[in-house]
């Protein structure tokens, strides 16, 4: 599971996907696909992939939820990294991931 692969399920199902990657820090991958890291300022300490292999939590939350969305709106949940890897396969269709992109 590479940090890619959270991006694009992030935008696919307009989610927003958080991870522990410290004691006191997280990351968002937002429904954009961006990753960031709130409240950090400056040139990060840490790799984000490192974090993320390291990562056995994450938590999903639909966007409409995280912009303050309507009544019945479908709420944030946690699954383990076992389920979000059959997640991510799902939307890839059974199909592995390629290393890297060619053009």
């Amino acid at each position: 599971m590479k940090l890619a692969d959270l991006r694009k399920l992030s935008i696919r199902q307009q989610i927003r996907i958080r991870f522990a990657i410290g004691e006191e820090l997280e990351c968002v991958v937002t429904e954009h696909g961006i990753a960031q890291v709130p409240g950090w300022r400056g040139v990060p300490e840490f790799n984000l992939e490192q974090k993320l292999a390291s990562a056995s939590e994450f938590v999903l939350e639909p966007a409409a939820t995280a912009a303050g969305g309507r009544k019945g709106t479908p709420q944030a949940r946690q699954i383990a990294r076992g389920e979000l890897a059959s997640l991510l396969e799902a939307v890839r269709g059974g199909a592995p991931a390629p290393e890297h992109e060619e053009e």
